[in-house]
């Protein structure tokens, strides 16, 4: 099975942020006219910052929205690694549920990926969207290289989330993380990718030639994806 990519550019960040916002408003609305809600998977860190403002600012019902973030460190809500905190920020006020992925009270950070499985089971399946962002690693949410690749890459199809320890630990957030799984990211009705700068779009495109034998996490999620996958870069 050969993956049908899409490829969106961009001159700047800021055209890329208001394009996608407009795409992932069109989902949302989409998905509450078909379903009466929308459940969107959605990624932390600096690259969504744009798409992030300008989707802010959509006339959405979004009291019919949920949002999960695709992945999260396993920190206290609030720290400033903290994935969900961000996106709450946002999108709380506006209405919008957002669900962390992680539970403070879990012994281990496999215990925690149990949790956040069983909580995903509270929402309508599959997601109406998930949007990736890429390390420049080939990493994509957190299935990272380590010790638990495997099984984000081959688990059991209704699992939706498991926690991972990367290795090595990355340098600027050393912690163990909980991660959608790949089954959950490509049962996706849309997935998109949303990734700046030259080095990770080589990254990126060298994932993609590689395909299912990819070294890279990104690669294999994306030989498994059956619907087409638009990614959208920016210099």
């Amino acid at each position: 099975m050969t993956t049908e990519i899409e490829w969106w550019e961009y001159d700047d960040a800021g055209e890329m942020g208001e394009a996608l916002a407009g795409d992932i408003q069109f989902i949302i609305e989409s998905a509450i006219d078909a379903r009466g809600g929308a459940v969107v998977a959605l990624p932390g860190g600096r690259t969504p910052g744009p798409i992030y403002a300008k989707l802010s600012k959509a006339k959405l019902d979004w009291k019919r929205v949920t949002i999960v973030p695709t992945d999260d460190r396993i920190v206290p809500m609030g720290d400033p690694m903290s994935n969900v905190t961000g996106i709450a920020k946002i999108f709380l006020p506006l209405g919008a549920r957002v669900i962390p992925l992680v539970s403070d009270k879990a012994p281990d950070y496999k215990a925690a990926g149990r949790a956040a499985d069983a909580r995903l089971l509270d929402f309508h399946w599959p997601l109406d969207l998930c949007v990736l962002g890429m390390g420049a690693d080939g990493h994509t949410a957190s299935i990272f290289p380590g010790p638990d690749l495997t099984e984000a890459l081959t688990g059991p199809k209704e699992r939706r989330a498991l926690g991972v320890m990367p290795e090595p630990l990355p340098p600027e957030a050393p912690v163990a993380r909980v991660t959608l799984s790949l089954a959950a990211i490509v049962a996706a009705r849309a997935l998109m990718i949303a990734i700046t700068g030259q080095e990770k779009r080589d990254v990126l495109e060298r994932a993609i030639t590689e395909g299912a034998g990819s070294t890279l996490p990104i690669g294999r999620v994306l030989a498994e994806a059956e619907l087409p996958v638009d990614v959208h870069w920016s210099v």
